[in-house]
């Protein structure tokens, strides 16, 4: 197969309403569209390839601009490149020279990588997740198709938190991510005010390295008191004070989960050895893309953490691709593939099909994923 062409254009879409954390505010998508056409010298035959690009400023040290300028640098070097075999066709995108480029944009080569993997499964006519499976055969779990996911309630006050928490909860989802970290005491409310809306509600917290660990600590305190269901606590202090994420680690009674912690392999192995968490997030973007986040994933599982799958703000698209490694994992812990849910539009089709909270992946080639 042939590379026979490689381009990257604005995934702009915008928000229902603003999306806050502790770090970012968004009211629109700033992603990127990869798109990559392999052509078969043989046969004739052209198949495509879609990944997303999804900075996050300050999340990722990437934004669009950089995403585009990354891409585009390294378009001309693989137009005409040919791929080997597809079983051998994710290391060797990740690891060929050509990629040294993008070694320090792990968000550009996360979408290269993702379009590459779709057009060669495309070809081969298997999934990404069977494909990725045959990576991790130490795992010893088949590919799961169906994921239950949370569903993301961003910093907005008490009272509109509430009304959204019971406006998912008609639809299905129990499981909500409530972003913290800007305001302790608020953080308190709001969840108190979710759990008075919507009783049998189980929290996921994610404070984007927003507190202390004393401050994480406070919260936990304040509201499993009140008897909320907290089942994680998502990267509570800053990604490199690990002594502060060991603290809330040791002392807490939920599970902490490293997002911005780990971005490499070195990364959870740091995290591993100061034993600052109990689990992982894992994100294309962070990583590099699908090989390199089923790779942590593996290794997170071998050393007795619990996993997340995660993304930035992402279309179906990269949620898709994600939830592909989740599946090549043999299923997760946590699954956090909501962002999709709380866009205007959808630009896409395909991939899955979501009932509520239960998405399950349709098996087709590739992702499965197209143009709407």
């Amino acid at each position: 197969m042939i590379v026979e062409s490689l381009e990257v254009e604005p995934l702009f879409v915008p928000l229902k309403e603003p999306f806050v954390i502790a770090t970012a505010r968004m009211e629109t998508t700033r992603t990127g569209l990869v798109r990559v056409r392999l052509r078969s010298e043989r046969s004739g035959r052209a198949v495509l390839g879609l990944g997303e690009a999804a900075p996050l400023p300050p999340v990722t040290r990437e934004d669009f601009d950089d995403v585009r300028r990354s891409i585009e640098a390294v378009a001309a070097a693989w137009v005409g490149r040919e791929l080997r075999t597809l079983p051998d066709l994710p290391s060797d995108a990740l690891a060929d020279p050509l990629a040294d480029a993008l070694a320090d944009a792990p968000v550009a080569r996360a979408a290269l990588a993702t379009a590459l993997l779709d057009a060669a499964c495309r070809v081969g006519g298997v999934s990404a997740a069977h494909l990725l499976a045959t990576r991790r055969p130490e795992i010893g779990r088949p590919v799961a198709r169906r994921l239950e996911t949370d569903v993301t309630l961003p910093i907005v006050g008490a009272a509109r938190m509430a009304e959204l928490a019971r406006e998912w909860r008609a639809l299905g989802f129990t499981q909500f991510k409530v972003k913290v970290g800007k305001d302790l005491d608020e953080d308190v409310r709001s969840l108190l005010g979710v759990h008075a809306a919507v009783r049998d509600a189980r929290f996921r917290l994610d404070a984007n390295e927003g507190f202390t660990a004393q401050q994480a600590l406070a919260l936990l305190r304040a509201i499993e008191s009140r008897g909320l269901v907290v089942e994680c606590f998502e990267q509570p202090c800053a990604r490199d004070d690990l002594e502060g994420m060991a603290r809330v680690t040791r002392d807490a009674k939920t599970d902490v989960i490293a997002d911005e912690s780990v971005r490499t392999m070195a990364d959870l192995e740091g995290v591993l050895a100061a034993e600052a968490a109990d689990g992982v997030n894992l994100k294309l973007a962070k990583h590099g893309g699908p090989l390199a986040a089923l790779e942590i994933g593996v290794r997170a599982m071998q050393a007795g953490m619990s996993v997340m799958c995660g993304a930035m703000v992402e279309t179906r698209l990269g949620l898709v691709a994600m939830g592909h490694v989740a599946a090549a994992l043999g299923g997760v812990d946590f699954v956090d593939l909501d962002t999709a849910f709380l866009l205007a539009a959808d630009p896409f089709e395909g991939g899955w099909t979501a009932n509520g909270p239960i998405l399950e992946l349709t098996g087709g080639p590739g992702l499965d994923v197209r143009m709407a």
